[in-house]
């Protein structure tokens, strides 16, 4: 790729970077925040780090953004969720008319949780593999994805673009960018093994045929490709995958969901530990902000909407669940915006020696 021009933005304009965390159906959560976001004019996505169901979303967003800025980028992201199988509240009205409360997040995931479809996926999962279907698998993203405009994805317009998969044969990080850009390596970003066949093509960078696998596993998201000087130093977390939960888990889905969210957020909280580490050598005087970027931290959460829900709801979109989510992003971001609008560009707003120690 051709070397990264600086951007120029007013005074009064916050340039941001986002690192987009990928997690099935839960990704409806970030395509609420990012919908919030955009209406913000006074903030600029500078680069987008998505995986899975982050990367799907980052490449909506910059598709969208090509066609029409900011109104363009909002319109593919609802496409895309549309696609998923998103609709509005008011589909569910007959729980109104017979005076019932509107089901919220713990019933639902309870409900997909708990029901035959999810039950079985549970135990397929422990027998069989996805290529058990021989010629009869068919991934059901791809028509989703190859709809992409990839001109728009791979192009110069919106923020720049990096999307993280893992490769099978050695289980490193690799990321995607620029031209490599392309529906492939976005199906490989989403490639969960137990419900995908591995996606396999050939790797420029090896030079040789690769299988990949979710980027979850190495980078979810990849916080690195966000370093570059040419980049702002803010970058800002959306996570959905909780990192705390009190309970301790019993039952056997539970204990399955658990380890799902340790395993998806070890690679960002390895990376986050490193960047702690810098700012430590560079607040002792040890390296100066010349040597190392000094980055400043941000996250988006909603830990006590996403404890709610398991595995078998990323698996499985639920039509009202998605919208909830996508309301749940908005109003997570509108809080972040209102409380923190000011650090940005300043300092970070999540205290990392805090998290780690």
């Amino acid at each position: 790729m051709a070397p990264r021009k600086s951007r120029s933005a007013s005074p009064k304009t916050k340039r941001i970077n986002l690192a987009l965390q990928g997690g099935g159906a839960h990704g409806a959560f970030t395509w609420g925040v990012l919908d919030r976001l955009l209406e913000d004019e006074a903030l600029e996505i500078a680069a987008i780090s998505g995986t899975s169901a982050g990367a799907l979303n980052g490449a909506a967003l910059k598709a969208g953004w090509a066609k029409n800025g900011r109104e363009g980028a909002r319109a593919e992201l609802a496409w895309l969720w549309s696609q998923m199988g998103a609709v509005e509240d008011q589909g569910f009205w007959p729980w109104f008319l017979s005076g019932l409360p509107v089901p919220g997040t713990r019933e639902i995931g309870q409900a997909v949780e708990y029901s035959m479809a999810g039950q079985l996926a549970d135990m397929l999962a422990l027998v069989t593999t996805p290529y058990a279907l021989g010629p009869f698998y068919r991934n059901p993203l791809r028509p989703i994805v190859e709809r992409f405009d990839f001109s728009a994805v791979c192009g110069d317009g919106g923020p720049e673009l990096f999307v993280c998969a893992t490769k099978v044969r050695d289980g490193k990080i690799r990321i995607f960018e620029g031209e490599e850009l392309t529906a492939e390596a976005l199906l490989a970003s989403a490639c969960l093994p137990t419900l995908f066949t591995a996606v396999e093509f050939f790797d420029e960078k090896s030079g040789r045929k690769e299988a990949f696998w979710d980027g979850g596993y190495a980078g979810n998201p990849a916080l690195f490709p966000l370093f570059d000087p040419d980049l702002p130093d803010d970058v800002l977390i959306v996570s959905i995958n909780p990192l705390e939960r009190d309970e301790i888990p019993m039952l056997p889905g539970q204990i399955q969901n658990r380890i799902n969210e340790i395993s998806f957020n070890s690679s960002l909280l390895r990376e986050l530990r490193a960047v702690e580490y810098v700012q430590r050598l560079i607040d002792d005087g040890r390296i100066s902000s010349n040597e190392k970027k000094r980055v400043l931290v941000h996250m988006i959460a909603e830990d006590e909407v996403m404890q709610n829900l398991s595995v078998a709801t990323k698996m499985f979109p639920n039509g009202y669940l998605l919208n909830q989510l996508k309301e749940a992003g908005r109003s997570s971001a509108g809080r972040f915006l209102a409380e923190h609008r000011d650090a940005l560009n300043d300092h970070s707003t999540v205290n990392l020696r805090e998290m780690f120690n």
